[in-house]
């Protein structure tokens, strides 16, 4: 992937202040005017002592005035700057979220969601740094350099040039050396932390296994070297940015000294020439604020890149928001293909299930049998071939109807860290506790939760930890069968159950399948014992 310019990032994160552009103009100006106030203040110190101004009663107001009003002002630019960055903080958080939602499940297989996580939160929070420290620092930068050129050319032309010169080495030519120096270890950077986050929570989710293969040691000398490896990327960044610092001072101490030896050497005034002096050291503040931004702005920008390249990845899938609603059930696929990274895995597959029809598909792992439900959720689209839902081929119907139509048990369960009614009620969110209760206990499962001291509000542990393989498929068919779809597809629903349990599912299957189109996919007898006609996939054909 070709990585953008630091310019490039900048602009499109700017673009998303637009909703917030009149608090970033509140910003810049009480910006620039507390930077002025506190860079007027030296000055009038300055012309007191040189006895151009009058110690008098108004001047000694004014200059209370202004070291007062430096005080309010910065109170509110970052007021202003922190509530822009909050906001749009929240924002990307949301859009973050819905552009997962849109690449899922086809983009995000295969990522490691370690990565995802640091994206999400610490890269998100990182750029904070950038909406609160960096977009209206740019501009005060700018203005206030202009104002006070004009000041300086006011005292001499040759004034205002060194002070330009010195402006621009510090807050241009400064940021951007280091920025070509920065911007790939701090990417690579941001790249490390991501998979040492990953490597981390592999290592958590599969804690049992680490111990009773006695693998401990091991991870523990991968994590080491891993941390080892992110701690060097993050020292090289520290250390460009001290050079940027000593840099910076360096180069305020030469231009305010050159300032001095300019005056002198032309024989210009000295009480100009030490106003000027005064002037320009005392007026470096905003754009040492930019040089030193660079010190901040190698992971912010790198992590910056990595959210705007997810926010901009086109989904596999693109889901039809204005199709055709889907007014009956029943799918019918013709002559269908479907290859994933160039590895064919359905070939020519035909199968029609009708309306309470109750369809079973066996076969050896790997065939393509999960793959054929997938596709029937529209998870992702075939190559070739016929696939129709309800007589309408499955692109021209809107997306969100037809999931609303289709119920979808996979193999593994994703619970979440909430009640077991709340995990139930996802699938149907304006459920009622008795229509809870009773998929729940169509699905075999009721009575263990109500053997539990807190029932239905029993908290279920982050991942399900808490609950067995067969407890957390049960909570699965219990969320497909409170979703009541017309359409069912199950993905080895009953494997990790018992037979006395896998009986009372699939009698309450068979109870429910009128009306209803069911594709089953399973490599029991038993469950497949309800089913009216068996397929037998076998590399990625249906006989």
């Amino acid at each position: 992937m070709k990585r953008r310019s630091a310019i490039r990032i900048m602009g499109a994160l700017i673009g998303l202040v637009r909703p917030l552009v009149h608090f970033m103009v509140l910003a810049v100006l009480l910006g620039v005017l507390g930077n002025l106030a506190a860079t007027f203040i030296p000055i009038l110190g300055s012309l007191f002592v040189l006895e151009v101004l009058p110690m008098q009663t108004g001047w000694l107001l004014i200059l209370i005035a202004l070291a007062l009003g430096r005080g309010f002002l910065r109170y509110g630019e970052q007021q202003c700057n922190h509530y822009i960055a909050f906001k749009l903080l929240a924002l990307i958080r949301d859009q973050v979220f819905t552009c997962l939602c849109r690449l899922c499940p086809a983009k995000l297989e295969g990522k490691e969601r370690g990565n995802l996580i640091t994206m999400i939160t610490s890269d998100i929070e990182l750029l904070e740094v950038f909406y609160a420290h960096t977009i209206s620092p740019i501009f005060i930068a700018i203005l206030t350099t202009l104002v006070m050129l004009l000041w300086l050319a006011g005292l001499h032309p040759v004034f205002a040039l060194i002070g330009l010169a010195g402006y621009v080495m510090v807050g241009l030519v400064i940021p951007l050396v280091s920025s070509h120096f920065g911007k790939t270890i701090g990417m690579i950077s941001r790249e490390r932390s991501g998979a040492l986050s990953s490597y981390w929570l592999d290592s958590l989710r599969g804690l049992s296994e680490v111990l009773q293969f006695g693998q401990g040691a091991k991870r523990l000398a991968v994590m080491e070297e891993k941390t080892n490896e992110l701690d060097g990327y993050q020292k090289r960044l520290k250390a460009i940015e001290g050079s940027i610092t000593g840099w910076s001072g360096l180069m305020v101490t030469f231009f305010s000294i050159l300032i001095l030896w300019a005056g002198f050497a032309l024989h210009l005034a000295p009480t100009a020439t030490i106003i000027a002096f005064v002037s320009l050291i005392s007026s470096f503040g905003p754009t040492l604020a930019l040089s030193n931004l660079a010190n901040n702005l190698f992971n912010t920008l790198a992590a910056g890149e990595r959210v705007l390249s997810l926010l901009e990845e086109t989904p596999s899938v693109q889901e039809n928001a204005t199709g055709n609603a889907l007014e009956h059930n029943g799918i019918a696929i013709s002559d269908l293909q479907f290859a994933y990274a160039n590895e064919v895995i359905l070939d020519h597959v035909n199968v029609n299930i009708g309306q309470n029809q109750v369809i079973g598909i066996c076969g050896k792992s790997g065939s393509g049998k999960s793959t054929l439900l997938k596709l029937c959720m529209r998870f992702w689209d075939r190559q070739s071939g016929k696939l129709e839902v309800g007589g309408q081929s499955i692109e021209t119907l809107a997306t969100h109807d037809l999931r609303a139509h289709e119920s979808f048990v996979t193999q593994s369960t994703d619970l979440f860290h909430d009640t077991i009614e709340n995990n139930i009620r996802i699938a149907k969110l304006d459920a009622t506790h008795e229509e809870i209760a009773a998929a729940a206990k169509k699905a075999a499962i009721h009575d263990f939760i109500m053997s539990l001291p807190e029932g239905y509000e029993t908290m279920v542990s982050e991942l399900g930890s808490s609950l067995s393989g067969g407890q957390k498929q049960r909570l699965s068919l219990a969320r497909a069968f409170l979703h009541d779809g017309d359409i069912l597809l199950l993905d080895e629903p009953t494997s990790n159950i018992d037979s006395l349990n896998e009986g009372i599912i699939l009698k309450a299957l068979k109870e429910n399948s009128q009306h209803k189109t069911i594709l089953l996919v399973s490599h029991r007898q038993s469950t497949l014992g309800i089913v009216d006609h068996i397929y037998q996939m076998d590399e990625g054909r249906l006989s």
